[in-house]
């Protein structure tokens, strides 16, 4: 298994500022779709997270832009597993014009699993974990984008 491609989006009208350029909150929108779409790929869809009252909260996010993306556009999103334990994800995303290749956007997630029953941080349920495992075992060996893990600051000021 190659990066899993979950979600689409067209950039709609309302998505961009005034030039014609997808405004960066809804980039954020958009990865956090796809973030969305991981969740159901690993049995967090609607109907499991009304049944077994578990979900996904995003702890931390940093989203990197790269290239400009005009309204009216097909974005795809890939996803890769970075790293997991017993109860939390790290996930990157890349996105795309379409099924172009040249990468537009990059967004890095932390992700914890949560009873909503407390709410508090849980263990993943079995099937997920079992999901989730095999998303590993898939793409453990799968290189890191550059940003992966990349932090924001200025640099230190040379006296």
């Amino acid at each position: 298994m190659p990066l899993l491609t979950l979600h689409r989006a067209v950039v709609q009208p309302g998505w961009v500022d005034y030039n014609n350029h997808l405004n960066d909150g809804y980039y954020t929108v958009i990865f956090s779709d796809a973030t969305t779409a991981l969740m159901a790929h690993i049995g967090l869809g609607p109907a499991e997270r009304a049944a077994t009252q578990h979900t996904l909260f995003t702890l931390e996010m940093h989203t990197n832009y790269l290239l400009e993306v005009k309204g009216g556009v097909e974005v795809r999103v890939d996803t890769q597993l970075l790293a997991y334990d017993v109860k939390r994800l790290h996930i990157f995303h890349t996105m795309h014009r379409g099924d172009e290749a040249e990468i537009v956007a990059t967004n890095e997630q932390m992700l914890m699993s949560i009873d909503m029953r407390g709410p508090k941080g849980a263990p993943w349920l079995p099937p997920v974990l079992g999901r989730i495992d095999d998303i590993w075992r898939a793409q453990r060996d799968l290189p890191r984008h550059k940003n992966a893990g990349r932090s924001i600051g200025l640099p230190p000021k040379k006296v």
